[in-house]
């Protein structure tokens, strides 16, 4: 099972946290229940409470690291966090607002979970979530192909699914169910610091199974390979490295 490091996830944490700003900006309504699925170290909740003063809000992650962080970072005393398995997790009473920054890539079936939860969507509520759609770019494409290789491709097979999913598969999804969908894919362009940054970006997040796949050495070895490669697909510029980055948006609302 993939373990993941908040420090590390947090990096970054400005221009990861960009899209979850865009994503809650269209949401409309007043939802006084939040879920936050794949709610990670906690960051976000703060973006919730700005939007939403009164509500509560509901954190889930599978990650006991990032529930241990969000626990130990947050002092909104109307927020609470769940370690739990988003792909078998259901609310225990209807939610005004389920909102997922990054998290339906990781979960199999992720349609058939989507349409579960949908059901615990009260009426007039909303679901609203985002994914990256990057994985035909240079940083997932060298990623898959060097790590499948020997001496690696023993260590990761089964690792190289293509996770992305296009608006198009949202806006059929949620028009099926007979909700009202705003689906869209925006490219952020991330003006990266350091040196080897898009190796320490990929590394907090889809790298991750690949990397603690590999056993000790030969990770290393993969690891200098990598970052080589990436250094020439994302050359460094006076101002930075820029890290082209595209996401997938949607935003259903169920009838009221």
């Amino acid at each position: 099972m993939t373990t993941w490091d908040p420090t590390r996830y947090l990096q970054f944490a400005d221009d990861r946290s960009r899209p979850f700003v865009d994503l809650v900006a269209r949401v409309q309504g007043e939802p006084t229940t939040i879920v936050d699925l794949g709610c990670g170290p906690g960051h976000l909740t703060a973006v919730l409470r700005a939007r939403w003063p009164e509500a509560s809000i509901h954190g889930v992650d599978s990650s006991p690291d990032m529930i241990d962080k969000a626990l130990a970072d947050n002092a909104d005393d109307r927020a609470t966090y769940e370690l739990a398995d988003v792909a078998t997790w259901t609310a225990p009473e209807p939610v005004d607002l389920i909102v997922s920054n990054a998290l339906f890539q990781w979960v199999p079936d992720q349609l058939a979970v989507i349409g579960r939860l949908a059901e615990r969507v009260a009426p007039g509520g909303t679901i609203a979530l985002q994914v990256p759609c990057n994985y035909d770019a240079p940083s997932h494409r060298l990623l898959h192909e060097i790590s499948s290789q020997p001496p690696y491709g023993a260590h990761t097979e089964g690792l190289h699914a293509d996770r992305g999913t296009h608006a198009e598969t949202y806006l059929d999804l949620f028009s099926e169910f007979g909700w009202a969908v705003d689906a869209w894919e925006t490219t952020y362009l991330h003006v990266l610091p350091g040196e080897d940054p898009v190796f320490d970006w990929i590394s907090g997040t889809g790298a991750r199974p690949i990397l603690q796949a590999l056993p000790e050495g030969l990770r290393e070895e993969f690891v200098d390979t990598y970052k080589a490669a990436l250094r020439g697909a994302y050359p460094a510029g006076p101002w930075g490295t820029v890290l082209p980055f595209s996401r997938t948006f949607a935003v259903a609302r169920r009838e009221a």
